[in-house]
């Protein structure tokens, strides 16, 4: 796989001349809606065969192979008569092996909306572990709201996608409560009636496991929230049903606050399957602009995360969407959600290139609207997806989340299927 960023005067037939990828599968595996008016910066994903390189003035093995995105070991290999100390001159071929190992397999979920289109789901699905569909919202009996899943389960199973019943605190108005979260974590009657309540639905619509969702939970009620999530796990384990948990993106046990104090590492570690963690909405929709899902900050998440949390239990949050920041940002203000997709689609059609920020690796832009205000643009591409997934090989992780797969972004699936094998458990 080569992770290639478009240059100024760059057209696909030259890409494809020097990279050896015909044309026509550089545009139907990146679904390019724009071949022949590329954007400066944009990224495109070649996925050539094996193939050859003629060396040119000035590249070292080192440089080809970073260049091909593979590594250094691969092309040692598969040029025996080379020795060190590797001398390449010009005009020498080298062979380059493309289908070079991946690293390991992973495990993929997604979460999704009921209303997700029916053909972006099913090529989708084989992308996938799980399918967490989202959400069973709980009454303040203890009751659950319907939700019209049916459809997506039958779908998940049939592509041998384990199905995953997602609860949350959020009411029936919309929005995480924590008034909703303390009747559920704390008057016992109504909790029982509650897991109850879950378990039947987990049998009766055939899902694989749970997920638990609870989000600004009231600090004083951590220990409510670690007790029932002891109390279902233990649930859970003898029906033969796994457990994930969402976590705050924290980086220690210290950070406090509505969002992080309630959510235990450590805790949910020890009783969870899977956890999932939000290492995303940095950059946020009622905040100021930057990168969504920062790899520096993603990065101390993860590393305090797996001090207190065995790796494989952990899949790596990443969003699957951008934002659109009307500048200066005033508080209050709300910026435009974009999918990745769309986030690309509006350079090209302003005319701006694409700039990458190396600290967060994170692709950007600013423009200026019809009205000469100024926006800012911050998305994921090809590059960003790469090095998110490259976090999980550092960290030996059990995988990544996507948040959410109802939005489309083709190039992430073909980094990610480079990269590694996905594991099925159905």
């Amino acid at each position: 796989m080569i992770v290639y960023e478009v240059k100024p005067h760059d057209d696909l037939f030259s890409i494809s001349q020097r990279y050896n990828v015909p044309v026509n599968k550089i545009i139907s595996d990146n679904k390019l809606s724009h071949p022949e008016d590329l954007v400066v910066g944009q990224t495109l994903v070649l996925l050539p065969e094996d193939t050859f390189h003629t060396v040119r003035r000035g590249e070292s093995l080192y440089s080809i192979a970073k260049n091909y995105g593979i590594p250094l070991k691969a092309v040692q290999a598969a040029n025996p008569s080379l020795r060190p100390p590797y001398l390449l001159h010009p005009g020498m071929r080298l062979n380059i092996p493309m289908g070079a190992d991946k690293d390991g397999a992973i495990v993929v979920n997604g979460y999704a909306f009921p209303g997700i289109n029916h053909t972006l789901l099913t090529s989708t699905l084989p992308y996938l572990t799980y399918l967490s569909i989202f959400s069973a919202h709980a009454r303040p009996d203890g009751s659950l709201i319907p939700v019209n899943d049916s459809a997506l389960i039958q779908t998940a199973r049939r592509a041998r996608v384990a199905p995953m019943m997602v609860v949350t605190n959020m009411g029936e108005e919309g929005g995480f409560d924590s008034d909703l979260a303390h009747i559920l974590l704390t008057d016992m009657d109504v909790q029982e009636a509650y897991i109850r309540n879950i378990l039947q639905a987990l049998k009766a619509k055939k899902y694989f496991g749970l997920d638990v969702d609870f989000e600004y939970v009231y600090p004083d009620d951590r220990e409510a929230y670690n007790d029932f999530l002891r109390i279902i796990s233990e649930k859970l384990k003898a029906g033969g049903y796994s457990l994930t948990t969402t976590l705050a993106p924290k980086k220690s046990d210290e950070q406090t606050g509505l969002l992080y104090t309630a959510h235990d590492y450590a805790l949910h570690g020890e009783v969870s399957d899977h956890v999932i963690l939000m290492t995303y909405e940095w950059g946020y929709t009622r905040g100021p602009a930057m990168a969504v899902s920062p790899l520096d900050q993603v990065r101390q998440v993860v590393e305090y995360a797996v001090s207190v949390i065995p790796g494989k239990k952990i899949l790596m949050g990443i969003p699957n969407y951008g934002y659109d920041w009307t500048l200066p940002f005033e508080k209050g203000t709300s910026a435009q959600s974009l999918s990745n997709l769309e986030a690309l689609e509006r350079a090209h059609d302003i005319g701006v290139s694409i700039e990458y920020d190396k600290q967060a690796q994170a692709p950007t832009y600013t423009y200026f609207d019809e009205d000469g205000k100024k926006h800012e643009v911050w998305f994921g591409d090809a590059r960003s997806i790469q090095a998110g997934l490259s976090l999980v090989r550092d960290f030996d992780l059990g995988g990544v989340s996507y948040w959410t797969v109802n939005r489309p972004f083709p190039q992430n699936w073909l980094v990610l299927n480079a990269m590694y094998e996905i594991k099925k458990v159905l």
